[in-house]
């Protein structure tokens, strides 16, 4: 099987090492979610949208730099990971706590500027985020923790879009939440975080750590992400075509066909993993367009 980590440094500059800390990419993998939740909730204040992607980098940088700290000692072990910034000391443990705390005071103000309701929900937003980390320590399904915490930006974001018409959120109900949409973005991500862990295989299982490769073998746990796939495709788009319009149920499914084309491959061959990983990259960014026009028209 193909060794790849798409978190490991090299000495860099400084500013360079931190970024890759934060994996400020993830960030942009996360934007087209919030989005998708602003546009939902019908947002139209640029502001409401700039706060929004404000605090969507404050909770990802928080949880990126957090998490090297607490799987350091995991990352150490393990060969695929050991070039982490962390584990190396590029970057102190002092300072990725830092890191963590300026991201989680810019994320707190971020979500108080936009409202009362955004900065409730911030708190365990947060610790679902910053929970991730130990989840594979307890249980063997850390892929849908890790799926939620990407799933809320959906959350997140509609709960800013629909303060944006009541500075009190005041028109804000829980029940009218895009749910179908949130989930159906949580089960993406556990899917293809399935396919990654595949590569993790043989180390969970020699030192106890949960996950579904680890629990039932490489193979089942492939065909289970297929399903996962094909599961969050449905819910996605069908999500998209009640809170959305058609435009967005066209291009969720278009999203869709491409996750579960990438898990596909990964079945059909390990050596594919960080292709099927590239692919999904692109999945966001491929439903957003519909949402945008479900918008404007």
């Amino acid at each position: 099987m193909r060794v790849w980590d798409p978190g490991r440094i090299t000495r860099l500059s400084k500013l360079s090492v931190y970024a890759r800390l934060v994996r400020v990419e993830h960030t942009l993998f996360s934007l087209p979610f919030a989005t998708i939740g602003l546009l939902v909730a019908r947002a139209t204040n640029p502001v409401i949208y700039a706060l929004s992607y404000l605090a969507l980098f404050g909770l990802r940088a928080a949880a990126m730099s957090f998490n090297n700290v607490a799987d350091a000692d995991i990352d150490a072990l393990n060969p695929r990971t050991s070039k982490r910034p962390v584990v190396t000391g590029i970057v102190s443990t002092r300072e990725a706590l830092a890191i963590t705390l300026l991201a989680i005071m810019l994320y707190f103000a971020a979500a108080y500027s936009i409202c009362i309701p955004a900065l409730l929900y911030a708190t365990p937003l947060l610790l679902l985020a910053l929970s991730y980390p130990y989840a594979k320590r307890v249980h063997p399904l850390p892929h849908l923790h890790l799926g939620l915490v990407l799933g809320m930006s959906v959350f997140g974001g509609w709960v800013a879009g629909m303060c944006s018409t009541s500075c009190t959120g005041a028109n804000l109900s829980l029940s009218n939440a895009p749910w179908l949409i949130v989930f159906g973005v949580a089960l993406w991500v556990a899917g293809f975080d399935v396919i990654y862990s595949t590569m993790d295989y043989e180390f969970d299982k020699r030192i106890g750590l949960g996950s579904i490769p680890a629990l039932l073998g490489p193979e089942r746990a492939l065909k289970i992400a297929v399903m996962l796939e094909c599961l969050a495709a449905s819910l996605w788009t069908l999500g998209a075509l009640l809170y959305s319009g058609i435009f967005a149920a066209i291009t969720s499914l278009a999203a869709g066909t491409v996750a579960v084309g990438a898990s596909l491959l990964a079945l059909k061959s390990t050596d594919n993993i960080p292709k099927a990983f590239n692919m999904n990259l692109a999945v966001g960014f491929i439903a957003l367009p519909g949402f945008v026009l479900d918008m404007v028209a």
